[in-house]
């Protein structure tokens, strides 16, 4: 192997794929990172078993080969190179890396006993805005929980139908779901497409195309499943991450999502946002603070034995019921604040029924949370 390629470039990728490297003790080949050169391209893989990223950036080519190098210290001595462009060439398992001003080898590996990376049949996919994917699990993906006892609710559950894309986690205690909807979006499969993906994958898939402009492909299989981005210079794959899927059902999470309320309020987000938070210096060990609401105004109330109490009274058009509710703020601030409008829409059920925060305007967005019951 023999290339010369742009600094950047090589920074670049071993970012995207370096993250999946770590200090493996029972499998030191999951430390590494594969380096491939083909005609004008290199291409860099790293997988953890679970997950797998490979990123093609162009070069110049000499001579094809692979070989297989520590991760860590490759990365540490590109990201230390400032001249515009390093030539690499691999002799009996060591990578010679050259530039203007530098030179050093790292001892590597044969590329033999790194692990095969999933490849997927290409003839259907899912094409997605890479940007409109990426706010929507940023809106969905902290509230997973790892659970061993319910390994599905551990992940992302996706769900990709003809015209739209649900996006759904919970924890038990609480439940988003965003919905997304696109002129930018395409389904050639036939069916509905269902999967689970783990938490630490959908965080890697935000990662990926967090500067991605373009579309995002997805490709599906019984078990795995692919993202790819493209080169803007020429029709090729930039990234494909490659995971499996969690196995399981996912719950039945639209029976949770209340359908009706009994007391539906409009505030403006901002101002619920800053008191909500003020209610939370004095929410207690189990982060308690209570609404209470009559025709006119949502009253949000806290007490700490130490501390002392707090409240404070909002304007807001209500309708329904006079309610009394507690909720852990946290939960609470964390729905309010993947509202996108100006107003928030909370529909209460009662002193022991769920929660809904919504924005006032649209249906693409649903966050359901469990009160504290006494």
């Amino acid at each position: 192997m023999k290339l010369t390629i742009l600094t950047q470039e090589l920074k670049k990728g071993l970012n995207y794929t370096e993250r999946l490297t770590g200090r493996n003790l029972t499998l030191p080949i999951l430390n590494n990172v594969l380096l491939e050169a083909t005609t004008n391209f290199l291409k860099i893989s790293s997988t953890d078993l679970e997950t797998g990223i490979e990123w093609w950036g162009l070069c110049k080519t000499e001579s094809e080969g692979k070989i297989t190098i520590p991760a860590k210290i490759l990365t540490q001595v590109i990201n230390n190179i400032s001249d515009e462009k390093i030539e690499i060439e691999d002799k009996n398992d060591t990578l010679f890396i050259k530039t203007k001003s530098f030179k050093t080898q790292i001892k590597g590996y044969t590329s033999d006993d790194f692990p095969i990376i999933p490849q997927f049949s290409k003839e259907e996919c899912i094409e997605i805005s890479a940007q409109e994917l990426k706010e929507s699990l940023v809106d969905v993906v902290d509230i997973a929980s790892l659970s061993q006892i319910r390994p599905e609710i551990s992940g992302i559950y996706f769900v990709f139908k003809k015209d739209s894309v649900n996006l759904v986690a919970t924890d038990s205690f609480r439940l988003v779901e965003r919905t997304v909807k696109s002129n930018n979006y395409k389904n050639s499969f036939n069916e509905e497409i269902k999967f689970i993906l783990s938490q630490k994958t959908t965080k890697e898939v935000i990662n990926v195309i967090q500067e991605n402009t373009g579309l995002v492909k997805i490709y599906y299989s019984e078990s795995q499943i692919l993202f790819e981005t493209t080169l803007n210079e020429v029709d090729h794959p930039e990234i494909d991450l490659i995971s499996r899927q969690i196995e399981g059902n996912y719950p039945a999470y639209k029976e949770i999502i209340p359908k009706e309320y009994k007391t539906r309020i409009i505030v403006p987000k901002d101002e619920l946002v800053k008191q909500i938070k003020l209610a939370g210096l004095f929410a207690g060990k189990i982060n308690e603070v209570k609404f209470k609401n009559d025709d006119k105004n949502l009253e949000i109330l806290s007490q700490d034995i130490e501390l002392g109490e707090n409240s404070s009274i909002l304007e807001a058009k209500i309708e329904g019921e006079t309610t009394e509710i507690s909720f852990n703020y946290k939960f609470i601030l964390d729905g309010v604040n993947r509202v996108k409008t100006k107003n928030v829409l909370l529909e209460l059920q009662g002193p022991s029924g769920a929660g809904v925060i919504k924005a006032e305007e649209g249906i693409d967005y649903i966050y359901v949370v469990m009160p504290i019951k006494r």
